[in-house]
């Protein structure tokens, strides 16, 4: 055995991310599309996790496992419920989280918007309308003077790349196949807009839509920016482990930019930025290769894949000049011993990356609990922490000891 010694202030902490486990989220997009009568999504949030009132329980077992940083999101439809409408109340439910974190000893990196926003925005053209940057810095720059002397990093936007990986990545379908869908025209018809109007975050990969996303970004970080907030802002990117297989390397490479260097070069004065990893992707000369043949797959469907994290981290580091903070990795499986493998792997690669240079800031481990997968539904378990989808019991995993002990350490055992 060999032991790495992590930098003292390494951030290690798991993630959630408001709709996946708060709770009856009403107000946005993400519900209306779940409860349409021929949803894409394979079932709806209802009460999630119930995290929404069960946050003092989750926070103090993320700390007592030994976690010294929670990763959590604003849901924007709770506190702005209607344009210009600031919700006191739900302000006020989320200052009580970041104290709560606080009382735990542990540092709150928040997420100002994951994946759904409010119906409102949508009817205004979402994002892929011109106005919406606007709209969300006023959002951010009013969580940042309301919360942000509690808040121990911001991260504007998560996955500003999303819908580019999905698509290209051969897991959603063309958007031409995606506006016609039967729950698409309906989530249109019940929000009194055009089916080509609906423009959802996860679903902006137009070049208008790219540039709606990212100087939403950047107006969002001057917002918070101006209310003298100082704690470190930057995003959060789905940065991609492209892989060029025989005959691939020009497919490869137009992919590599498009959904990771367009991005990652456009990162000017950010603090940090967030890399999100947990699997490579494989072209060959007709576009995206399946798995490959005797590589495990996880219950995503993708390849059980480690190494992948090390080579993002680099490619990152590279592309934006900042430090890395790893803001999301991990396994959904329903054998626990082996995502101890992954995470396992995976700390390897970020122990190379430390040891080559790279300022890489911490390590935040998707996802704390078994969640609401989006599309998918509860069926991927991510989580270090098991919930009971009838009684909401939590039930810690072993992967969750190991990994709640690696952070107390802050250290790695390698055999």
């Amino acid at each position: 055995m060999s032991r790495f010694d992590f930098p003292a202030n390494f951030i290690w902490g798991t993630a959630t991310a408001a709709h996946q486990v708060e709770g009856n989220n009403t107000n946005n997009d993400m519900w209306l599309m779940e409860h349409v009568e021929k949803s894409m999504f394979q079932e709806p949030s209802l009460d999630a996790c119930d995290h929404y009132h069960r946050y003092p329980e989750d926070i103090a077992l993320l700390a007592k496992l030994g976690f010294n940083s929670y990763r959590f999101s604003i849901e924007w439809a709770r506190v702005e419920p209607a344009e210009g409408h600031f919700s006191a109340a739900a302000i006020g439910h989320y200052r009580r989280m970041l104290q709560c974190c606080h009382s735990h000893g542990l540092r709150p990196f928040v997420t100002f918007h994951h994946f759904s926003s409010p119906q409102w925005l949508l009817q205004k053209g979402g994002w892929e309308s011109d106005a919406t940057p606007a709209l969300f810095a006023r959002y951010c720059g009013r969580m940042a003077s309301d919360l942000g002397d509690l808040i121990s990093g911001g991260c504007t936007i998560n996955e500003a790349n999303i819908g580019r990986v999905l698509i290209s990545s051969g897991l959603l379908p063309p958007m031409s196949q995606i506006r016609n869908a039967p729950g698409w025209l309906e989530a249109a018809a019940q929000l009194g807009i055009s089916a080509a109007t609906l423009n959802p975050f996860m679903f902006a990969v137009s070049e208008q839509g790219k540039a709606v996303v990212m100087a939403a970004h950047h107006q969002a970080v001057q917002a918070i920016r101006a209310t003298g907030a100082t704690f470190p802002v930057g995003l959060t990117l789905a940065v991609q482990d492209i892989v060029a297989g025989p005959g691939g390397e020009t497919l490869a490479a137009r992919h590599r930019q498009e959904v990771n260097e367009d991005y990652l070069t456009d990162l000017a004065g950010d603090d940090f930025v967030g890399v999100q990893c947990y699997t490579r992707h494989r072209y060959d000369a007709t576009g995206p290769m399946p798995p490959e043949a005797g590589v495990e797959l996880t219950q995503m469907g993708y390849e059980f894949w480690p190494e992948a994290l090390a080579s993002s981290i680099r490619q990152a580091y590279a592309s934006s000049g900042l430090p890395v903070l790893i803001t999301e990795n991990g396994l959904s499986t329903t054998d626990d011993s082996r995502r101890i493998d992954f995470v396992q792997r995976a700390l390897q690669g970020v122990q190379a990356c430390l040891e080559e240079g790279l300022p890489v800031m911490g390590y935040t481990y998707w996802s704390a609990l078994d969640n609401f997968e989006w599309m998918l539904g509860y069926r991927p378990t991510f989580g270090l922490i098991s919930v009971d989808r009838q009684t909401q019991a939590r039930t810690v995993k072993d992967s969750a000891i190991w990994l709640g002990n690696i952070a107390r350490a802050n250290a790695l055992e390698n055999p």
